[in-house]
């Protein structure tokens, strides 16, 4: 494939790693917020300063605000709790004689998650189950189709009511400004209702299918090419395991951009009003089968979150429940050996993953 190519109707396809990365960089040029970018499409859902939709020193400065928030020690504190439960159901779904599905687990740890980002208490009246809290985030980021740079307006009413859901819990916790949860955190920021609004129901949309894909891949994986036994008893290797596997599947394989003047992509001319598509997919995966012991060559670095201005913010907290989920796994293993049992690939689906994945003891 070339590394620059025009593709009528949809826009100039962006494949090396390099070119990509580029693109990322250069904000003067390529923005995210421009009327066919991933900005835009979301601003009729979520208002416009939900940090995935901004551009320039607006951009900068709310993303400079957030960044305390996602220290470690921060995004401990969201996924402890709903990595907690994921053990209790792993480990109660090894000790039968039955399986446990591994996707379905998985959607429960993100839907708890996100219970801790709208500052929901656990006993709260009413409090949707986390996977139906996984369901409504899944509902509002399956709404996108690549060849579609904008929402229908029936799409766009549904994902209004989805996020008017997650709305009532939000505006509870910023009023009562609890420094505790998520969105006290951000009114005691100086955020206000909307803008925090905006940015919560932003991470939920993002934040959700990515994880879902690529964990069950991650597992299997690592099953598949023999290795749970080595990591179970030497994690020193599970850093690079987790990097080769993000990617090799790359879970964001696809990133839009608008371009705003005339420059240049490679030896390709673009001009403003042109629709970039970068391909992350074909950039990482063109590097080579899976590997853990291979480096990643530095132009595709970390490129499945990004680069640039809008390097993946939230990085810290997917890392987090994807380390959690995998050092639960192993431990799991070190103490009696699982197997994939079943398995089952999505159809039809944006980004690619296992419909179900189901584990039993060897």
């Amino acid at each position: 494939m070339r590394p620059v190519l025009r593709l009528p109707g949809l826009g100039v396809l962006v494949s090396e790693a390099g070119l990509v990365r580029e693109v990322l960089m250069n904000q003067e040029l390529f923005v995210k917020n421009g009327p066919s970018g991933s900005g835009a499409l979301w601003t009729p859902v979520v208002g416009p300063k939900a940090l995935l939709n901004m551009d320039g020193e607006e951009h900068r400065l709310l993303r400079r605000r957030l960044a305390e928030i996602f220290t470690p020690r921060s995004v401990a504190g969201i996924v402890e709790p709903a990595a907690l439960a994921l053990e209790a159901r792993v480990r109660g779904g090894l000790d039968t004689p039955g399986r446990v599905d591994l996707v379905d687990c998985v959607k429960e740890l993100a839907g708890g998650v996100i219970s801790r980002l709208l500052g929901i208490p656990a006993d709260a009246p009413g409090r949707l189950a986390d996977r139906e809290l996984f369901d409504l985030g899944s509902s509002i980021s399956s709404l996108v189709r690549l060849g579609r740079p904008s929402l229908t307006a029936g799409q766009v009413a549904k994902g209004k009511a989805a996020v008017e859901v997650l709305a009532g819990p939000v505006r509870v916790a910023y009023r009562e400004g609890d420094p505790g949860t998520f969105p006290g955190r951000l009114h005691g920021l100086g955020m206000s209702e909307d803008e925090a609004m905006g940015i919560i129901s932003a991470f939920v949309m993002v934040g959700t299918e990515t994880l879902v894909s690529f964990v069950p891949r991650l597992v299997a994986l690592i099953a598949d090419c023999g290795q749970l036994g080595e990591l179970s008893r030497d994690r020193s290797a599970v850093p690079a395991a987790v990097n080769e596997s993000l990617r090799f599947t790359v879970p964001s394989p696809m990133m839009l951009r608008d371009t705003i003047g005339d420059g240049m992509i490679g030896d390709t001319k673009v001009a403003a009003g042109d629709r970039i598509l970068l391909s992350t997919i074909h950039a990482a995966k063109s590097i080579g089968d899976f590997d853990p012991s291979r480096p990643t060559p530095q132009e595709a670095r970390q490129l499945w979150f990004g680069a640039g201005p809008h390097f993946c913010i939230g990085m810290p907290l997917a890392m987090a429940e994807i380390n959690s989920t995998l050092e639960l796994l192993l431990d799991l293993y070190g103490q009696r050996p699982w197997r994939i049992a079943a398995r089952q690939v999505s159809r039809g689906v944006l980004i690619p993953g296992y419909r179900r994945l189901e584990l039993a003891h060897a």
